[in-house]
């Protein structure tokens, strides 16, 4: 289905619950990206992947939510965003989404806890899928660059994700909404220290590193 369609999705959304019930777990995993200069950004760039990520996202939460409140059954939805997200620049549509879907999932966490509806989402790093990185790194340049800036020293497995989605809606985890986890090995964590790119420095180079600050006097 289109989930830019709201008209769609609730028919869909419809359907589905005739066919097997109200389901205890949604995942909004659909997303659309590509570089570009903002600059060259066109309306219809910026609306084909802003209306996919943030409204299609708020066209099945608000079908299925609302489904489960009327039910009384309750229910999880777990959102797919990016990790350490404060924005970024050459991809401006999918930034500007996937932070309103942040603040979807903490907003409906504080206002549909009271229904047993728990929302939460992920933030992966780099995960290899030929879509994603046919688009974000067609040269493959980027990604080598990245792989330097990860902690763990490698991208991500999609298995690995899929691992921690299925905790997340898993009664195990259900005293657990309204959070965003950083799925990437570190990499935000790493980018948000102005010091963290000294993990490049050699021993032989901290040894005179060392002898030039002891040297140093006065402020």
């Amino acid at each position: 289905m289109d989930i830019r369609d709201h008209e769609k999705v609730s028919a869909v959304a419809d359907q589905f619950v005739e066919d097997h019930g109200i389901p205890n777990a949604v995942v909004n995993n659909a997303a659309g990206n590509f570089i570009a200069p903002s600059e060259r950004l066109s309306a219809k760039g910026f609306n084909a992947v802003t209306s996919i990520v943030l409204q299609g996202t708020f066209n099945v939460t608000s079908a299925f939510g609302k489904k489960m409140i009327e039910e009384k059954t309750g229910g999880t939805f777990l959102n797919i965003t990016v990790s350490g997200f404060k924005g970024t620049g050459f991809v401006l549509p999918s930034a500007c989404a996937k932070a309103g879907v942040d603040a979807m999932t903490h907003s409906l966490a504080s206002e549909w806890g009271r229904y047993g509806i728990r929302m939460n989402s992920i933030g992966p790093g780099p995960i290899y899928t030929k879509g994603a990185f046919s688009r974000l790194d067609p040269g493959g340049e980027g990604t080598n660059k990245m792989v330097d800036q990860v902690p763990v020293g490698r991208v991500g497995e999609v298995e690995e994700l899929a691992n921690l989605a299925c905790y997340l809606v898993h009664p195990a985890s259900s005293w657990l909404t309204g959070q965003r986890i950083d799925f990437d090995g570190g990499l935000a964590n790493y980018m948000g220290g102005m010091f963290n790119g000294l993990s490049e420095i050699t021993p032989d180079q901290w040894d005179m590193i060392e002898q030039m600050i002891r040297s140093t006097k006065g402020s």
